[in-house]
């Protein structure tokens, strides 16, 4: 496989040396926040969700954060894979107004994100919670003492407070953000969230759109979206601040696999945890994981030679269609990603697998 690297946890190693991997296998996917860089993952998300995974079986989870959360939302429709091109589509063509040189305020891209969030999903979100077969759980932070509202002076302090407290470790971060998984309330998440302070809250067609939206919210750049339906009271901002890749306790389920399509091979923590190394090794608790990622000798093929990020808002300016022409570039090339993984599904073979690092 020139495009796709597949690591796996040692318990999901030796699944498939003895038994393969089928979709049967399959009990959770997470999805990572990281912007624009998912992009590179839709032909493998259509590939998964629109024929890997259609069909009956197991009931499956679906955990995503920020770009994640839309993803997975996405994934839960009956057309699933017309509504992945879709966000694909919808995500490359952004374009928010603004002054010529200026970036657009958080205020004009929270209404236009937001408007386009209850076009896409909210107003399907009956649809995305009575899928046979899916459940959808979406990872929002929500802020506590001062980042408890935003507020001119307040967001950049307690910021600067969150930043702090996590540079202690993950745990101390809890005291200024804490997880609020808000979950399809037919199945609870099949592990217990532990490692981090956590709450739970349903999802419903009443708060669906404003969950997604919430997990999107990257602070700065959007709104806080505040009391949410169903959640505790106070500013929800963007789930990757928290749980950027997801690194959850998955070990602790009682069976299956976790098959993660993601943009990288190692699973970061949390967005404020990327300044900290030590923090992205593997742990035991992605012992029954397995990741789908692009190689990077293929990333250095990709246009600019990496995938796209969010920076590229910054760096093509009000050349709107020339960031375009670069991302749908981008998107074109990831189908090797997929074809590759639809290649190893027929004949999953332990020696194209490393081991998660």
């Amino acid at each position: 496989m020139r495009a796709l690297s597949i690591h796996a946890g040692p318990r999901a190693f030796k699944h498939i040396q003895s038994s393969g991997l089928s979709a049967q296998d399959v009990r959770l996917i997470p999805a990572a926040a990281g912007g624009p860089k998912g992009l590179v993952l839709n032909p493998l998300d259509r590939f998964i969700f629109g024929h890997w995974l259609k069909g009956a079986g197991p009931v499956l989870h679906l955990a995503g954060a920020s770009i994640g959360a839309w993803r997975m939302a996405c994934a839960c429709l009956p057309d699933a894979e017309a509504a992945l091109a879709q966000l694909a589509q919808d995500y490359i063509d952004q374009d928010y107004e603004h002054e010529p040189g200026k970036a657009p305020t958080a205020q004009v891209v929270t209404r236009m994100f937001g408007r386009a969030i209850e076009s896409r999903l909210g107003a399907r979100a009956q649809e995305i919670l009575s899928h046979p077969q899916r459940r959808l759980h979406v990872f929002a932070s929500h802020g506590r003492r001062l980042l408890s509202r935003e507020g001119r002076w307040r967001t950049p302090v307690g910021y600067a407070a969150a930043f702090a407290a996590n540079a202690v470790s993950r745990r101390a971060l809890g005291g200024w953000m804490e997880r609020v998984v808000f979950s399809d309330p037919r199945t609870p998440l099949p592990m217990a969230l532990d490692d981090f302070r956590s709450q739970q809250a349903h999802l419903s067609p009443l708060n669906l759109s404003q969950a997604i939206l919430a997990s999107c919210s990257i602070p700065f750049w959007l709104q806080a979206v505040h009391d949410i339906p169903g959640g505790p009271p106070g500013a929800y901002w963007d789930g990757g601040i928290t749980d950027y890749h997801l690194h959850l306790p998955y070990a602790s389920m009682d069976e299956g696999l976790v098959l993660y399509p993601h943009f990288q091979s190692q699973v970061v923590p949390g967005w404020l945890d990327k300044v900290w190394k030590q923090r992205h090794k593997a742990t035991s608790a992605l012992d029954n994981v397995v990741v789908l990622s692009p190689r990077q000798e293929w990333v250095q093929t990709l246009p600019q030679g990496k995938l796209p990020d969010r920076k590229d808002f910054q760096s093509f300016g009000d050349d709107l269609p020339a960031r375009q022409r670069v991302w749908r570039q981008a998107l074109a090339q990831s189908q090797q990603l997929a074809d590759e993984f639809a290649q190893f599904t027929l004949s999953p073979s332990p020696r194209l697998i490393e081991p998660l690092v």
